[in-house]
């Protein structure tokens, strides 16, 4: 069950960065909150600063008004508590698989003989068992994925950010890594708490597969990127292949489409004739 203090909160939050043209403002006025266990999406037109949002949340970037807490304290620098995989796989080559995994705990200055067991785990639980002492020009684009994932969990952060991982993948690959990542948030706990799944933002283009996963999907306007709205996905779990072409998640779907279809007309300056 969620805490009664959310996990996330994002309070007002603006954010405008310097470009070489002047300021630009990616965020205008986000709030919402994500309760810790819960999976949520965000979506919306490319440019309206999905992807700057899931930085400030990570503390990559500094927001310019507004603030976001994360287990009830300030976000003002990186912090330990997230673990982040994006589009590309970001796979050193030069390293084996395992070796990529324990990456984050060598950057910690933290000794990788205690978290190698881990790791071994970690890739058996995504099908990787075989390919730890392989290099990454040896691996797939979804089985790179899969040990972008695995370098992710390594120190068993609470948080999980996405930054659309599984983008540049092909659609079987992609409808692959959805499934495995939905079994994965079921059978990861937290070490704190072994009741409780891992807290995940994933950001996507694709509004079915926001609503294949998630519990809720916040959608955002073109830049400044707002809140246009957050819907609630009431679909039951676990999903499967089947409920991808369920009439429930083929509603869903269309709800969606048509909210940002109804904010980018907002958007359109009317002119008159």
């Amino acid at each position: 069950m969620p805490h009664a203090q959310p996990l996330i909160r994002i309070e007002d939050v603006d954010m405008t960065y310097q470009a070489a043209s002047g300021p630009v403002e990616a965020l205008r006025g986000i709030s919402f909150s994500v309760d810790q266990g819960e999976f949520v999406s965000l979506v919306g037109p490319s440019g309206c600063g999905k992807s700057t949002l899931l930085r400030c949340i990570a503390g990559l970037r500094t927001v310019t008004g507004g603030r976001i807490l994360v287990d009830g304290a300030a976000v003002v620098k990186p912090i330990p508590k997230v673990g982040m995989v994006f589009q590309a796989a970001v796979m050193l080559k030069w390293r084996t698989v395992i070796d990529n995994v324990l990456l984050p705990v060598e950057l910690y200055g933290l000794d990788p003989r205690d978290y190698r067991d881990r790791a071994h785990d970690l890739l058996q639980l995504v099908g990787l068992g075989d390919f730890a002492k392989k290099r990454p020009g040896e691996l797939s684009g979804g089985m790179q994925q899969r040990a972008s994932l695995c370098r992710a969990l390594i120190l068993d952060p609470p948080i999980l950010l996405m930054d659309e991982p599984f983008g540049a993948l092909d659609a079987m690959t992609r409808d692959e890594m959805n499934l495995e990542l939905l079994r994965i948030w079921g059978e990861q706990r937290t070490s704190a708490d072994s009741g409780t799944r891992k807290t995940v933002v994933f950001v996507t283009h694709s509004i079915p597969e926001a609503c294949f996963l998630s519990d809720r999907v916040v959608v955002m306007s073109p830049r400044p990127g707002r809140v246009a709205s957050i819907k609630s996905v009431p679909m039951a779990r676990p999903r499967t292949v089947a409920t991808r072409v369920s009439p429930e998640l083929g509603r869903m779907t269309l709800e969606l489409y048509n909210d940002l279809a109804h904010k980018n007309l907002e958007e359109v300056p009317q002119t008159v004739s």
